[in-house]
């Protein structure tokens, strides 16, 4: 709209510009003949030009881009240079700049003496015709100050950013309901997820917990009961079968507990040939009572990792239990360690012989409240998966039906 403005200015000074020079036949014949040189008449018409309503300068510039006429006497005769304004205008177009327009970019060689000028001004390059309106005979350069035009684009300008504010706030506000009312809706459907996620929890954990109990305490009530009826070796047996159903339920609570139960902070180096070999060791009556061989293959070089001894004894002893239990008498279990080609990271592997897992087991294994074994509480791979992850490491497992199950524990070297 500011160039709108402007371009109706210039518009209207050049239908003046040229009325005037068809009228004044001394500035006709100057611009028809210019070797004729400027003549008092020729003088005069131009000081009417420099003399319109609001005009600072005013230039007058032949085909071979010179001043031959100036308001200011100092530019009178010049060549002022690149002027790429003055070459449109001597192509016929009217040309129309606003001071502010013009300071940003290089500044001309007729501007630096701008101090003569107002502070603000418009810059307007007229070109000259002849009567047929067909060829450019030169143009006149104005600079005008229109202050009633001038104060009408700033006031213009002052609307716009009002105008943009407003509607900026306008949308703001229409916006912020919107946005307050979907925060409250997303927030309560989060806390429901979360309700939802626990309850589910809480039902998986209730029926693990009765189905492993319920199986152990039958058999203590079953030993219990036969224990009047029986001679001492049949009361020895129903005593250690108590106290084994006993221990298996123990084992179960103190498995809830542990996973239940927040990890420690600190980290330290853990030596895991020293560790390894201590759970296998544990195993080792468990695995000759079953027909199972116990195999380590381990590396002297590997060096110890990042982590925690106790929880890595834990999780290491829940992966031997449930490799053994999955293999058949006759099976072997291995344990295998070796460094990375990173360099950074070692892995150990527990891997059995046992039946395996289907693709729909695999994708459920590890976690929480999930297992495949009769008595088995599902919280053994979740919380070895929770410890590994902790310290900044990795489990991955792969099984296979009918081939087998190997997990991966992949360590930070400390």
């Amino acid at each position: 709209m500011s160039d709108r403005l402007l371009l109706q200015e210039a518009v209207l000074t050049k239908e003046f510009v040229q009325s005037l020079v068809l009228v004044e036949k001394s500035l006709q014949a100057y611009f028809n003949d210019p070797s004729a040189g400027i003549r008092p008449k020729t003088e005069e018409a131009f000081r009417h030009i420099a003399a319109m309503p609001n005009v600072m300068r005013a230039n007058v510039y032949d085909l071979q881009r010179r001043v031959i006429w100036s308001s200011d006497l100092q530019l009178v005769d010049r060549d002022l240079g690149p002027n790429p304004e003055l070459e449109q205008a001597l192509r016929g177009d009217v040309v129309v700049e606003f001071d502010s327009d013009q300071r940003s970019g290089p500044v001309k060689e007729e501007h630096q003496d701008s101090a003569r000028l107002q502070n603000a001004f418009v810059e307007i390059y007229v070109p000259v015709r002849d009567a047929s309106g067909e060829r450019v005979l030169g143009v006149i350069e104005l600079y005008k100050n229109p202050r009633s035009l001038i104060a009408s684009i700033e006031r213009l300008r002052n609307y716009v950013v009002v105008g943009a504010g407003l509607s900026g706030a306008a949308l703001f506000i229409a916006l912020f309901g919107l946005v307050r009312r979907a925060d409250r809706l997303i927030k309560a459907q989060q806390k429901q997820i979360v309700e939802n996620e626990r309850l589910a929890a809480i039902g998986e954990m209730s029926s693990a917990i009765a189905h492993g109990i319920r199986n152990p305490l039958a058999s203590i009530r079953s030993s219990a009961e036969v224990i009047p009826l029986s001679d001492a070796k049949g009361i020895e047996e129903a005593v250690q079968d108590i106290v084994a159903e006993s221990d298996r339920l123990e084992a179960w609570v103190r498995d809830l507990l542990s996973y239940t139960r927040p990890l420690a902070e600190a980290a330290s180096p853990v030596n895991l040939q020293s560790l390894v070999e201590r759970c296998v060791r544990d195993f080792d009556r468990e695995a000759q009572r079953r027909g199972i061989a116990l195999q380590i293959e381990w590396p002297d070089s590997l060096p110890a990792v990042r982590g925690d001894a106790m929880l890595f004894a834990q999780v290491l002893r829940s992966l031997l239990a449930n490799a053994i239990e999955a293999s058949a008498s006759g099976g072997c279990v291995g344990v295998h360690g070796q460094r990375d080609t990173d360099a950074a990271t070692i892995t150990i592997s527990v891997e059995d012989h046992g039946t395996g897992m289907t693709e729909a087991e695999l994708k459920r294994a590890g976690k929480p409240f999930h297992t495949t074994k009769p008595g088995g509480l599902g919280v053994g791979l979740a919380q070895a998966r929770r410890v590994v992850e902790r310290f900044g490491g990795r489990m991955v497992i792969e099984s296979a039906r009918g081939r087998g199950t190997v997990v991966r524990l992949e360590l930070k070297i400390a």
